[in-house]
């Protein structure tokens, strides 16, 4: 059985894990509590006929609800969530800048990338700054690789994630082998609620100045590739910042920071894998878990979770 737990936050800036009443909380016990969203996560792996990861946090409250929250799934491009973070904490140390100068050649150029390819073999490359926009808001693989590179290689971004508490995401290969997605492969994984806890790290802890948690969830906010998916099923009048991410084997993500008018954020991560359908059908169905939050938070503007 999948599993499907209660989270909270504690005082410290990380994400802790607990189950509320001790145990992990039964299907019938979800229902119950939030029918409109365990509905939609049980409907969508039953249409998918994949799995399904979810994680929730709701900032205000520290409370947030999982369904498979602790199994892993190909990150896919979020991973360049955790890649541009990792040149934002170098620039806070005075290690780089976001307005230095990277050339490369067209041989660097590896499948879509629309915006880098424009760039390959001019002298005057671009900037890092430029770069981590076209990873971030275009999910530009060349201009990943280009970060890769510049931190040091897939390890170095295993190893911010380990720096700043998270101890499950990995990376181990280059854009575009890390999407291969093959089941039970723990290769560039992470699970959701690490991603979570990584955007509430990122984005509203402490690891990076104030000025860089600016710039990431600018560049969020400025992502182009999302509309068919957390997006979409996101109020007009809410705020969203995302980062998507897809693959083989029926591989489709998204993660996310919303703004509800007037609220604190609430920070999402779904992932799906091994689905029997195409892209568009999972990202339906991602935009169909993400109406069912925004649905259950806008009816009672109380805690997700109750206590």
């Amino acid at each position: 059985m999948p599993s499907s737990r209660r989270q909270f936050l504690g005082h410290s800036s990380v994400l802790v894990l607990a189950a509320l009443s001790g145990a992990a909380l039964s299907p019938l016990t979800l229902a119950a509590e939030h029918p409109g969203l365990a509905e939609a996560v049980r409907n969508g792996e039953r249409k998918l006929q994949g799995k399904i990861g979810v994680s929730l946090l709701d900032t205000d409250t520290g409370m947030g609800w999982s369904h498979r929250g602790d199994e892993r799934f190909a990150m896919c491009s979020t991973f360049k969530v955790l890649a541009c973070s990792a040149i934002l904490k170098q620039v806070d140390d005075g290690r780089l800048s976001l307005t230095q100068r990277l050339t490369f050649n067209q041989q660097d150029v590896v499948s879509y990338s629309p915006i880098s390819k424009a760039f390959a073999g001019k002298p005057e490359g671009m900037s890092l700054g430029e770069i981590c926009h076209a990873a971030m808001t275009y999910s530009d693989n060349t201009a990943a690789n280009l970060i890769i590179s510049q931190l040091g290689g897939p390890q170095a971004v295993t190893d911010f994630a380990r720096s700043i508490g998270d101890g499950v995401s990995r990376l181990d290969r280059w854009e575009t082998a890390l999407n291969t997605a093959i089941d039970n492969d723990p290769r560039d994984t992470t699970t959701p609620e690490a991603m979570t806890s990584n955007l509430q790290r990122l984005l509203l802890g402490d690891v990076l100045s104030t000025a860089s948690q600016q710039q990431l969830g600018q560049w969020l906010r400025d992502n182009t590739t999302g509309g068919s998916r957390i997006r979409k099923g996101i109020p007009e009048t809410w705020q969203v910042g995302d980062k998507t991410g897809s693959g083989d084997n029926g591989t489709a993500n998204d993660v996310a920071i919303l703004w509800p008018p007037g609220q604190k954020p609430l920070l999402l991560s779904i992932y799906i894998t091994q689905a029997k359908a195409d892209w568009n059908a999972c990202s339906a169905v991602i935009a169909g878990i993400s109406a069912a939050i925004a649905a259950e938070y806008t009816a009672s503007h109380k805690p997700l979770i109750s206590a």
